[in-house]
Parts: structure tokens; C-alpha cells; sequence
């Protein structure tokens, strides 16, 4: 495969922890860009990741000028769309980290820019790509779950607040778990239905333990008074087809139930969630059943000949369809309808009605 020459804004967490080292493990691109407002952590990011002549940069309207195949954004939430539209018109592909952007409005203004330049738009949704998802989505495609009425998004800690970064300040991120990890458990949820017409959506947040100083937090302690976001958030969206979704998420709140970026689908034929492990369940031959595919041994491909992490199957996939190669996983029109969701539910939220979509 031809190594493509990359660019990246914002070298924070999400960069340095996932694209970055994918980036390279993958071996498909070439790290020749860095920006980020502090030059120090770009300066960083060039000398781990990048080549020898690698640029650095404090403005990433001064990167946008560099000749690049693709840049990816992973910035705060807030800047997501406006440096997206900019990469997009600057002639770059794009891949975005999640989630697409603060609300339905931006993410549109995401597709038009991807339509009217003809570049490729993607959404850091990685977890589509783990082996119980992959596995999941094919069943789903072959009927086997039938029609699916009813399902569970889930994205629950007990005591998990991230401590670093912008993750506190509603003002960068928009919201807090909800946006953060409900927003993976949702795309899972819609993607494996293949179901993106919501009709309603109610919501609830809450800011029950912000204030806690006895805090247990896996992250260590937070401040209090940069606790701005929500602590947990839940909602229940109504599909046109008479579906229904339920979404829990939360950072911190005090339950035993915690499991990230999953989801429970039933369906008229079977059901299935990934409470300990991937899990199908039916009743054949008038028993009841459970199936739990064996996953760990290579027994489905989840990506034709490789058996690489989720994060480095997102690379190839992204530069598969820049090279005209493939097709993405990850459409931007999906990923939008995940932000139509999430904001909903924060607007219901605030005003305690349902919120209905045209």
C-alpha cells in the first residue's frame, strides 16, 4: 500500500494514545504535520511519531497550507467542525475524531463541505471494528436476529472521571459522558440495527456527584469546582420504524453495572448483548439458547487478512478508501444522526419534553 502523507491537529490524549501509534503501527502513512495551541506538546508529537523534516505548528489554518494527503482532527469537540470544513476545502480527506461534532447543525455543516469537495469524511468510531461488533453486525445482516424492536446502548462507569485535558469543561467538550462514551455505545447500537431514523428522543441529566469530595475516582481526584459537565445521562429515543433505544452513560454513579461501548439488540428471532463476552440468544427446537461465538481464535475475519487492533484497522480502512482500495465503515451521514441523537437528548434534558425530529 502507498504510504500517504498525514497530518495531525491536536496532540493530545486521543492522538498520542490512539491515532499516532496506529498510525504507524499500521504503516500506511507518513506523519509529516503536527499543531497544537501549546508548541511543546506538537514539538513532542513530531519526535515520536514523525519524520525526520516533520513540521510543527501553533495554528492549524498554517498546516492546512502544507500538501498533505489526509489530517486528522482530534481536537476539543468544540473546534471539530470548523477545522473539519477548513481541511476538507484546504483539498485533505478527513478523519475526525468522535464525536462528529457538538450538534446536528455543525455535523451538517461537515457533510456539505465533504459533498462540495468530493473528499473523504470519517468519524473515529473504532469500536465497529472489535471482533464481538464485527461478528454482531454479520449476524445481523443475515437476518439472524430478525427484526430488532428493542435495544440498549450502554457506556456505564462507576467511578471513572477522566481528570485530564478539556474533558470537564462543558464549554470545550459540549457535555460530558454522554457526548464522550454514550456516544460510542450509540453508534455500535445504530450501526448493528442499521436503523438512523429517530423519531423522538427524551433525556435526563444529572449532576449528582460533581460535588463529591470522597471521590474513589479511577482517574484521581477531580476538581470540584471544573466539574461543570454532566455526571451520568440517560435517554430513550423512539425509531420511525416503532423501535426503541435505551442510552445510559455515565462517568461517575454508583452502580456495580459497568460496561463501555456496548450494546443489547432484541430481536423476533434472537437476541444478543455483550455482557460477558458476545452473547446470542434463542430458542431453537423448543429450548432455549445461548451462543457464545469463540473470538479470541481467529474464527471470524473482521478485516480481510489481518488480525490487527481495532484502532489499526481503522487506518487501513480510512487509507484503503483514500486510495480508492475500499469502502469506509464509518459514513459521516451515520455519524451525524448519532449527534442528532445526543443533542436531543441534552435539549430534552434542559427543557423536560420530548424532542421530536422533522
Amino acid at each position: 500500500m502507498s504510504q500517504l502523507k498525514v497530518g495531525i491537529i491536536g496532540c493530545g490524549g486521543i492522538a498520542n494514545n490512539k491515532h499516532m501509534p496506529a498510525i504507524q503501527e499500521a504503516g500506511i502513512a507518513k506523519i509529516v504535520a503536527f499543531c497544537d495551541i501549546k508548541l511543546e506538546r506538537a514539538q513532542k508529537a513530531a519526535k515520536e511519531f514523525g519524520e525526520e523534516d516533520a513540521k510543527t505548528f501553533t495554528d492549524y489554518k498554517e498546516l492546512l497550507k502544507e500538501t498533505l494527503d489526509a489530517v486528522y482532527v482530534c481536537t476539543p469537540n468544540r473546534s471539530h467542525a470548523y477545522i473539519t470544513v477548513d481541511a476538507l476545502h484546504a483539498g485533505m480527506h478527513v478523519m475526525c475524531e468522535k464525536p462528529m461534532a457538538l450538534n446536528y447543525e455543525e455535523a451538517c455543516s461537515m457533510i456539505k463541505a465533504q459533498k462540495e469537495t468530493g473528499k473523504i469524511l470519517t468519524i473515529g468510531y473504532q469500536n465497529r471494528y472489535r471482533l464481538d461488533s464485527q461478528y454482531l453486525k454479520m449476524e445481523c445482516e443475515e437476518g439472524a436476529l430478525g427484526e430488532v424492536y428493542y435495544a440498549k446502548a450502554k457506556a456505564l462507569r462507576r467511578r471513572a472521571v477522566p481528570t485530564w485535558g478539556v474533558f470537564l469543561n462543558e464549554y470545550e467538550q459540549g457535555g460530558g459522558p454522554l457526548i464522550d462514551i454514550g456516544t460510542h455505545a450509540l453508534d455500535l447500537t445504530l450501526w448493528t440495527m442499521n436503523n438512523y431514523k429517530p423519531k423522538y428522543a427524551v433525556g435526563t441529566t444529572y449532576h449528582k456527584l460533581n460535588n463529591d469530595t470522597d471521590q474513589g475516582n479511577t482517574f484521581g481526584t477531580w476538581k470540584t469546582e471544573e466539574f461543570t459537565v454532566e455526571d451520568s445521562a440517560f435517554g430513550f429515543v423512539v425509531m420511525e420504524n416503532g423501535a426503541t433505544i435505551t442510552l445510559e452513560s455515565s462517568w461517575a454513579l454508583n452502580t456495580l453495572d459497568v460496561l463501555e461501548a456496548s450494546t443489547t439488540l432484541c430481536g423476533t428471532k434472537a437476541g444478543a448483548d455483550m455482557e460477558d463476552g458476545l452473547r446470542i440468544n434463542g430458542v431453537k427446537h423448543d429450548k432455549q439458547y445461548v451462543l457464545k461465538p469463540e473470538l479470541k481464535t481467529g474464527g471470524v475475519a473482521f478485516f480481510e487478512g489481518s488480525s490487527a487492533t481495532p484502532d489499526v484497522v481503522e487506518q487501513q480502512v480510512f487509507a484503503k478508501a483514500i486510495l480508492g482500495e475500499g469502502e469506509l465503515t464509518v459514513l459521516p451521514e451515520q455519524a451525524a444522526v448519532v449527534t442528532r441523537i445526543l443533542d436531543a437528548i441534552y435539549e430534552s434534558a434542559k427543557t423536560g419534553e420530548p424532542v421530536y425530529f422533522n
